[in-house]
């Protein structure tokens, strides 16, 4: 089933949205995450992709505590999180506090191996973030563009048994000007675990274009969503229907 993820971005405490992956053009939404998170939940979300920015550029799980408070007022959200989570130690501090999936994302393209020992020791519960620009992977918060592509990644994260990838456009994501749908669909096509897309979701009809690709052969597992959410450009509310139906 193809699913709409709400996202919420976490800095300094704070629900924040920044453009292209930009800290220098971050926009406040929320000072109160968990009563922010009430609206997507209200609204008919079932799962919520949670972004660590902080942890992001230095490693470190600082927002571990609100996504802990997330989980505790929202037990029945299936959530996921990433940012910053470079070592097996960190995943399993999430996942004591009832997270459901963690994303890797630098460490990942970094050291691949690590994906296959997490995959082994927390057995469906890993996914991958895989962020390109023009099909080249950036990590670190997006500062440093990779030679690796994107697709290469998929293939080899796919052997390692994990949960699914969540693809984003860089180009896209925070600019509102709609999902690159021919190149996450390209990737979706490629590999046999799910694909999430992510980045630049504006109106209701980006997320029409991606629902084709959810009952093809290899379909797409979903997308997330954020500043269009944020600013009511697209009501999620209609969108969760949309897919439902």
């Amino acid at each position: 089933m193809f699913e709409v993820i709400p996202a919420i971005d976490l800095r300094d405490g704070n629900v924040v949205n920044l453009r292209r992956g930009r800290f220098d053009e971050s926009t406040v939404y929320s000072e109160d995450p968990v009563s922010f998170a009430k609206a997507w939940v209200d609204a008919g979300a079932k799962r919520l992709h949670i972004v660590d920015l902080d942890g992001a550029l230095s490693g470190v799980d600082s927002n571990v505590e609100t996504v802990r408070a997330i989980r505790a007022a929202y037990p029945a959200l299936t959530i996921q999180v990433g940012g910053g989570i470079r070592s097996l130690e960190t995943i399993r501090r999430y996942l004591a506090v009832g997270i459901d999936y963690v994303i890797l994302g630098t460490r990942a393209v970094e050291a691949p191996d690590f994906v296959d020992e997490a995959c082994a020791k927390f057995k469906g519960q890993i996914i991958v973030g895989l962020d390109a620009e023009k099909g080249r992977v950036a990590i670190r918060g997006w500062k440093e563009v990779t030679d690796q592509r994107a697709e290469d990644l998929a293939l080899r994260f796919e052997q390692s048994g994990v949960a699914g990838i969540v693809y984003t456009d860089i180009d896209r994501d925070g600019m509102m000007a709609g999902t690159n749908v021919l190149e996450t669909m390209a990737l979706a096509e490629k590999v046999d675990i799910p694909i999430i897309a992510s980045g630049g979701i504006h109106t209701l009809e980006d997320v029409k274009q991606l629902l084709p690709a959810s009952n093809t052969a290899r379909p797409l597992a979903g997308v997330i969503t954020g500043r269009a959410i944020y600013e009511g450009t697209l009501d999620l509310g209609e969108a969760l229907r949309l897919a439902a139906a």
